[in-house]
C-alpha cells in the first residue's frame, strides 16, 4: 500500500492480499513432488495466509466485534481462518512427496478460495455497513502495517 494513498478501505487492502493467496494456491495445487517450485510455492502461500489471517483479526475482526451486528459474521469468518491454520499445519508435517500432499493443498486452495468468495462477496458489504467511513481508512492503514511486519516472520516463534 503506498503511503500517498490514504484514501483505500480495508477491504481494498484486503484485496490484494486476497489476489496473492488466489494466485500462489492455484499454482501450488499445479506442482508435483518435491520440487524446489512446489517448496517457493508453499512458503509464499504460508506466508501470505500468516500475515494475512493475523493483520485482518486484529484490524478488521476485533473491531467488528465490538458490535452486536458484527459478531456473527466474524464467528464464521474466524472458524475458516482456524480451519485454513490447521490444513497449513498439516502440510507443513507433511513431507512435500508423499502422495496426500497435494490433495491436502488442493483442500486447503479450496477452502481459501471459498473463505475469500465469501468475504468479498458478503462479509464485507456487511461490515461496510457497521464501520464508519473514517474507520475504514484507519484500519486499512494499521492493518497494512501489521500485514507487512508479519509476512517474512519465522511462524514457530510466534505459538
Amino acid at each position: 500500500m503506498p503511503k500517498s494513498d490514504n484514501a483505500l478501505t480495508i477491504f481494498e487492502v484486503l484485496r490484494e492480499s486476497h489476489e496473492k493467496q488466489r494466485s500462489f494456491s492455484e499454482k501450488l495445487i499445479k506442482t508435483s513432488g518435491d520440487s524446489p517450485e512446489r517448496r517457493e510455492l508453499f512458503e509464499l502461500l504460508k506466508n501470505e495466509l500468516f500475515a494475512h489471517a493475523v493483520a485482518e483479526d486484529r484490524y478488521l475482526y476485533i473491531p467488528l466485534m465490538m458490535s452486536d451486528a458484527g459478531l456473527n459474521i466474524t464467528r464464521h469468518a474466524l472458524s475458516e481462518h482456524h480451519e485454513m491454520d490447521e490444513l497449513l499445519e498439516k502440510l507443513t508435517e507433511t513431507e512435500f512427496s508423499h502422495t496426500g500432499w497435494l490433495s491436502l493443498a488442493k483442500k486447503l486452495s479450496h477452502v481459501v478460495h471459498h473463505h475469500l468468495e465469501e468475504e468479498e462477496h458478503r462479509f464485507f458489504q456487511q461490515a461496510g455497513k457497521i464501520l464508519p467511513d473514517q474507520q475504514k481508512k484507519e484500519l486499512a492503514q494499521q492493518y497494512h502495517a501489521e500485514y507487512v511486519k508479519y509476512l517474512n516472520k519465522d511462524k514457530d516463534s510466534l505459538t
